[in-house]
């Protein structure tokens, strides 16, 4: 969809992993919580949404188990649009 309207955009294979440096870089600022995939089964089992993980927990499961981060990512600069995001607007 993004292709058929010409937008440019370099695409990461989230799921060969990413480091928790790289995860920690993409982040930065932002609630890390938020890019916690609420539909993965580990987010369920450990119960995530009542009780997030540390930020630094996070980022080490993140890049553990890539498919408890959400998708997809579309970073842009200084903006980065998360999961259901994409496509609105």
């Amino acid at each position: 969809m993004l292709r058929e309207k010409g937008v440019q955009f370099e695409e990461v294979d989230l799921n060969k992993g990413l480091t928790v440096e790289v995860l920690d870089h993409l982040i930065g600022t932002r609630d890390y919580r938020e890019f916690l995939n609420s539909r993965n089964e580990l987010y369920r089992e450990r119960n995530m949404k009542d009780a997030p993980p540390s930020r630094a927990e996070a980022l080490e499961l993140m890049s553990q188990h890539p498919n408890l981060i959400k998708r997809p990512i579309l970073v842009d600069g200084a903006r980065i649009v998360l999961g259901s995001e994409v496509g609105q607007g």
